[in-house]
């Protein structure tokens, strides 16, 4: 079974982002976004996967690229006001990056299919 990259990164992105959470000084409204944003891109992702059909996969992939492009929002004001470093906001921001692109290019197949 081939391994499905886009979950993998996602699932990583969520995990990597609840633990710089749980390390970094931010105030917490800041926080709570930034994990709900990257947790959704994660669980739209997976839902996805057990879409009920092509427009419904879509939806959840359209509803994940929006969380991504948000979280990567909440990453530059966490870099913005000093609350991570440089090197993390990047690792970061390049993750959500890689993601963005593979559901750009997953939602254009799922409407080219249509």
């Amino acid at each position: 079974m081939p391994k499905n990259y886009l979950l993998i990164y996602a699932e990583q992105s969520a995990t990597d982002i609840e633990l710089l959470c749980q390390n970094i000084k931010a105030p917490q409204n800041t926080l709570i976004q930034i994990r709900n944003s990257s947790s959704s891109v994660y669980a739209n992702i997976r839902e996805a996967n057990y879409g009920q059909s092509k427009a419904d996969m879509l939806s959840k992939f359209e509803i994940a690229l929006k969380e991504c492009n948000e979280t990567e929002g909440w990453l530059r004001l966490l870099f913005n006001t000093n609350a991570i470093s440089e090197d993390v906001y990047k690792k970061n921001r390049n993750l959500c990056g890689r993601i963005r692109r593979m559901l750009i290019a997953s939602c254009k197949t799922l409407k080219n299919k249509s």
